[in-house]
């Protein structure tokens, strides 16, 4: 793996795990192994770094969301496989946890990729809910920008309460109310 690599890869971890105000250079510098020298060589400074690193989890983050609402099967069947899917709730959303941090926020270059990752998520959703009500899956009154929106907000408010509680189980218990709500639609 390249230096830069490395670097981006590093940044990944330590802003799901501490954000970017716990994401210090040095902190930085330790986890890839890289001296301040080369970070400074490749990036111009944190801010570089970690828009480099956002933008690299929200690429991957769309490219896994994709797959999953891609495959066959019905509208219903795929977004259950999608809200069901293996995830490490109690770490939350690499891409949602950002929202919380005051300083991506402020920096609108940071709040970008988070923001487009988010839009493209409920537009995504959106989608196959539309496809759905389409086929006579969901009901023809549903309005599916709405409901993704809610879809979404059920996901993260899910990482919320599963952090909060310590324990998966809120999320889960969210995620099985969303899907019962969409399926007596």
């Amino acid at each position: 793996m390249s230096t830069s690599e490395r670097l981006i890869e590093s940044t990944r971890e330590l802003l799901w795990e501490r954000g970017y105000v716990g994401t210090s250079p040095k902190a930085i510098q330790q986890r890839s192994g890289v001296g301040q020298g080369s970070m400074y060589h490749h990036f111009d400074g944190k801010p570089d770094l970690a828009r480099a690193a956002i933008s690299r989890t929200a690429a991957q983050m769309r490219a896994q969301i994709d797959a999953q609402l891609s495959r066959p099967g019905t509208a219903m069947e795929r977004i259950t496989g999608y809200l069901r899917r293996e995830r490490d709730v109690l770490k939350g959303c690499a891409i949602g946890g950002l929202t919380q941090d005051p300083e991506i926020i402020a920096d609108d270059s940071l709040r970008q990729p988070v923001d487009e990752t988010l839009r493209w998520l409920r537009g995504r959703l959106a989608e196959v809910l539309a496809q759905g009500r389409d086929q006579g899956e969901i009901a023809a009154t549903l309005d599916p920008a709405a409901t993704a929106t809610a879809v979404v907000a059920v996901l993260q408010g899910g990482y919320v309460l599963a952090r909060a509680a310590g324990s998966a189980e809120p999320f889960t218990v969210a995620v099985d109310g969303i899907l019962g709500l969409l399926a007596s639609a």
